[in-house]
């Protein structure tokens, strides 16, 4: 498997994206801004992340996406052991991620990768979608921060 970085001049691979955000619009607010990486299993894209820095200690995960047949083999610990590497790399003392407060195995997921619950996006998904969105039968409103400190 090859994980690498695309450049500015490459295509924005949204059909991986959309796989962990609703709409190319809310994409679009904030992915020209991050480094996307790419893992490809050989054959083709099998998975991508978006980093994006936040200030100089901290660096935010604004989307991370596993295509469904390689989900739940170990791809997403892949992932963020890959993003916590490129943080330390470049000195940043925080990783941090945002998800629904209604994304429990989420939640789950990055708890046990390590991180913390730190905050709360009050309303996030009410006032950037245009539409309401639901997880676990239950409407999306605020994104919980968590955040995973690199210091140690």
């Amino acid at each position: 498997m090859t994980f690498y970085n695309i450049d500015a001049a490459s295509e924005i691979p949204y059909e991986l994206l959309l796989l962990a955000d609703e709409t190319k619009e809310a994409i679009d607010k904030y992915i020209f801004e991050c480094n996307i990486y790419i893992l490809n299993n050989g054959s083709q894209d099998i998975a991508v992340i978006a980093l994006y820095k936040n200030n100089e200690t901290e660096l935010e995960i604004k989307n991370m996406a596993v295509i469904e047949a390689y989900r739940s083999k170990g791809i997403g610990n892949m992932l963020i052991n890959q993003a916590k590497e490129i943080a330390k790399e470049n000195h940043y003392t925080s990783l941090i991620v945002g998800t629904s407060d209604t994304g429990f195995q989420q939640i789950k997921f990055y708890e046990k990768n390590g991180f913390i619950k730190k905050g709360i996006r009050k309303d996030f998904f009410i006032t950037n979608y245009p539409f309401p969105i639901y997880e676990n039968g239950l409407q999306m409103h605020d994104m919980l921060i968590l955040a995973h400190d690199l210091s140690e």
